[in-house]
């Protein structure tokens, strides 16, 4: 089975480990210079050191959807520079997984392939993909929503910590990112993690930088350009987080479900069970 990832970022890669390691062929696609925050767990980092490995899995950049095709077949990650996700023509994979978390839909569609799943707001299941994963931290994180939409977007990051927006680092202006910490590295607040433009952008929590944007990358005020970890541990700097890998299994839940519905030829829900009402939900009523 092949299976190909829109994204390359965190939670994408979070995807594509839970899937490689069951056995699933994966290729990811990104932008050319990607956005990821979280770059040592990234498999985005291929395209721009050419291999990067991720928890003892190796991507590799491609340049083509047969360099891909190979590269896979051989147990590489393949990532190319496509986001638009032109070679699903090529590779007519059996899923497509829309793990860009954009929170909204960049052009996914349910004829994409057999399966098509997405991650966090943005998707409806049944409209336009077969079902989405809860991407929200909390009781409903994983989660596999069969029909209707996951929790909208609140702009408030989860909580790691004790903290949520403290632990964001964001672009002080518009321009060109230069990092001055590095990832993985300990930090108080105050100190200067980066610039833009001359102007710094800094922690304003303690902890280990968790992840920043790359050098080179053009940004805009307030973007989100680097993530500070107050639990202060390097080594969760190396490895997915939990959000990454729960958001991973439910899409590995959706994909053997639903691509076994096909097989076998029943109802693509009839393993769903009861659909849970969510607080949001049961507010809207």
């Amino acid at each position: 089975m092949l299976a190909v990832i829109r994204g390359a970022g965190d939670i994408a890669t979070g995807v594509a480990l839970r899937l490689y390691r069951s056995g699933i062929e994966v290729v990811l696609c990104d932008l050319a210079v990607p956005t990821s925050i979280r770059r040592t767990v990234c498999m985005s980092e291929a395209l721009r050191l050419g291999s990067f490995v991720v928890e003892g899995i190796e991507a590799r950049k491609a340049e083509s959807a047969d360099e891909a095709r190979e590269l896979a077949k051989q147990g590489i990650v393949p990532v190319l520079a496509d986001p638009e996700a032109h070679c699903i023509e090529e590779l007519a994979p059996e899923v497509v997984v829309d793990a860009i978390l954009a929170k909204r839909n960049l052009g996914t569609t349910k004829d994409m392939a057999p399966v098509v799943v997405a991650c966090g707001p943005g998707f409806e299941a049944g409209y336009d993909c077969d079902a989405v994963v809860e991407t929200m931290r909390g009781h409903y994180l994983g989660r596999v929503w069969y029909t209707g939409k996951p929790i909208p977007n609140t702009n408030i990051p989860g909580l790691i910590g004790g903290y949520a927006g403290e632990r964001v680092m964001r672009a002080p202006a518009d321009g060109t990112f230069e990092d001055v910490a590095e990832i993985g590295q300990k930090v108080h607040a105050g100190d200067v993690c980066g610039t833009v433009a001359g102007r710094p952008m800094v922690a304003t929590i303690d902890g280990v930088v968790r992840g920043l944007i790359q050098t080179g990358a053009q940004v805009h005020k307030g973007m989100k350009s680097g993530d500070v970890d107050p639990r202060g541990v390097a080594a969760y700097a190396r490895c997915s987080s939990d959000k990454a890998l729960a958001v991973g299994g439910g899409v590995l839940e959706a994909v053997l479900n639903l691509s076994g519905a096909l097989r076998e030829g029943r109802p693509l829900n009839a393993r769903q069970g009861e659909r849970p009402v969510r607080d949001d939900e049961e507010e809207s009523q």
